[in-house]
């Protein structure tokens, strides 16, 4: 079979750029109430997608006063999207640096069984100060402890969900054997950061294990995706950067023992569609004119650890000087490196930086009509670039209507992507191997 697209679609507020909560066509319903993501993940099956995804966030943002967000937390939410959905994938993200790996493993086995093999897990690595407050913590974990105790969350919840034998449950009534002693195991896991004893209480999910997603992008981070990830969201405003991580990140999950094939990048995509390219624009600087450039301002702080950006003007070109360098500070280095390399690229005003940023948050943003985007997203796909695209619509769910009606069919005709599901859990529409456990 050719090669096709993977489309994930990543839910966030009332669209991905950050004025999108104020404008008209907008969603009207309240960022908790679980209809809204429900019709939008249904919606989403409707286009065929292979999944959906819900990010996190462990604390409030200081943005409250002009900012809409996404305020569910993602693994209840899931248990809703699993029942009104019956074949698209259904993603969450948890932290390892603020969850204990028994727990983790319980809900995503358990949200696995409840949604017939359709779960995922973004694994992400928390470096907000205020998140670390919230947990006991008075700062910042660093970047190197972040992933090295990410790394042993791995191995226990690898081992947990492997714990279970698929023929430990015989339930068989007549003969009075419910289950299968000799095919569940203890862990026994003791480590710097964890001790655990398993097994776990929760019998082998019908993906065996949930797919794993990874984001980062920074050295330590594309190491770590090579080990576990199996699917990629990564950012990248220009093609180029996008085919160099590609490539990278293909080479080091084949050194790491695993095929290409099963590992997936997906880079996030923004599109505004239209009928014109000008009407596209316009609806992009309409959208653009209702954004406060000093809550871009305080976001691009944050970005940063915290770094004061105060003093620069908004309509001065910007110089990478203007920026902490990367080791200074603790937060998501591969997103200030998207940053500071378009800073290089393009010398923009903290003003332009601002509307780029407010349109994805360093994503690749685009305007233009159905087919413009239909050709971008073939072109970065036989390029080299993707395996497939985190769509990020602007504006939800007007964009994503546009999107599904308009896009999707051509794709399609060109053979790109699916028109009908095939299989029954993410792992089929992502074409990755069912891990294997205990003979």
């Amino acid at each position: 079979m050719a090669r096709q697209l993977h489309l994930n679609l990543f839910i966030n507020s009332r669209g991905h750029h950050e004025a999108s909560w104020r404008h008209p066509n907008s969603t009207p319903r309240v960022m908790t109430d679980i209809r809204y993501y429900q019709e939008l993940a249904q919606k989403a099956e409707a286009g065929l997608f292979d999944s959906i995804f819900l990010a996190d966030q462990l604390a409030l943002a200081d943005d409250i006063a002009s900012a809409a967000r996404t305020w569910l937390e993602p693994i209840t939410a899931l248990g809703a999207l699993a029942v009104s959905t019956s074949h698209i994938g259904l993603i969450a993200t948890a932290s390892t640096t603020y969850t204990e790996p028994f727990n983790l493993a319980r809900q995503f086995a358990s949200l696995d069984h409840i949604s017939g093999g359709r779960i995922g897990w973004n694994i992400v690595t928390s470096w907000m100060a205020t998140a670390a407050r919230n947990f006991g913590g008075t700062g910042q974990v660093s970047h190197a402890d972040r992933y090295d105790r990410g790394e042993e969350f791995m191995q226990v919840v690898r081992a947990l969900w492997d714990s279970w034998a698929d023929d430990a449950i015989l339930d068989d009534r007549d003969g009075g054997r419910y289950g299968r002693p000799d095919r569940i195991r203890p862990i026994n896991h003791e480590g710097a950061h964890y001790r655990v004893a398993g097994p776990l209480n929760v019998p082998r999910s019908p993906q065996g294990r949930p797919v794993l997603v990874q984001a980062g992008s920074s050295d330590t981070g594309r190491a770590f995706a090579a080990r576990h990830a199996e699917a990629v969201f990564t950012a990248h405003m220009e093609k180029a950067t996008a085919q160099e991580f590609y490539a990278d990140l293909k080479a080091r999950v084949v050194a790491a023992g695993r095929r290409a094939d099963q590992a997936l990048i997906l880079p996030g995509l923004s599109p505004m569609i239209a009928s014109t390219e000008a009407e596209a624009q316009r609806l992009t600087r309409e959208l653009n004119e209702l954004t406060d450039p000093e809550v871009g301002r305080k976001r691009l702080s944050a970005r940063f650890g915290g770094h004061d950006f105060s003093h620069l003007p908004l309509d001065k070109p910007l110089r990478p000087e203007d920026f902490p360098k990367s080791d200074a500070h603790e937060a998501a280095r591969s997103r200030t490196e998207v940053i500071i390399g378009l800073v290089r690229r393009e010398q923009p005003t903290l003003r332009q930086l601002l509307a780029s940023l407010a349109g994805a948050r360093g994503h690749f943003t685009f305007a233009g009509t159905p087919e413009q985007v239909a050709d971008l997203m073939s072109e970065w796909f036989s390029d080299g670039a993707a395996d497939g695209f985190n769509v990020m619509p602007p504006i939800l769910p007007w964009m994503l209507d546009v999107f599904v009606a308009e896009v999707v069919p051509l794709l399609q005709r060109r053979g790109l992507f699916r028109t009908a599901y095939e299989g029954s859990t993410l792992r089929a529409h992502y074409g990755l191997d069912r891990p294997s456990v205990m003979r």
